[in-house]
């Protein structure tokens, strides 16, 4: 059985610094390996809260760009909005699950039958199942 895809979000990337959460530790706690992915869209948006964010955004942001180039592997096409291109890619079926603590994409995602994971109280992560 191959490993899990999991697309991580914006916020999941940027965890580590805002919620000190190792993200990819807690990943492996409820998944074992993974293949983790990060769309285009999201990467660009580490890239402009990297530049025009507020100090502390702006520095869990070139850490959240950092974990996504050594760590994932890029998917999908350039887009405006990364909610949109998180949302498309994860209805293709090749995800299997969603990194996101963004109630509204959680939301929407579970409502379409996708699995979510998100951060359960200060520290850990949890699978939110549709």
């Amino acid at each position: 059985m191959s490993e899990p895809v999991v697309l991580l979000d914006t916020n999941a990337l940027m965890q580590p610094v805002e919620a000190d959460t190792d993200t990819f530790a807690e990943l492996e706690r409820l998944l074992g390996a993974t293949t983790p992915v990060v769309p285009r869209a999201v990467r660009a948006e580490l890239d402009r809260l990297a530049e025009t964010g507020a100090p502390a955004e702006a520095a869990a942001a070139r850490v959240g760009r950092k974990l996504a180039t050594e760590r994932c592997r890029s998917i999908g096409r350039d887009a405006d909005g990364a909610d949109g291109e998180i949302e498309r890619l994860a209805r293709t079926g090749e995800i299997d699950y969603v990194v996101t603590n963004d109630r509204t994409l959680r939301n929407r995602l579970l409502d379409a039958s996708i699995p979510v994971i998100s951060l359960r109280g200060k520290a850990q992560m949890e699978i939110i199942r549709p």
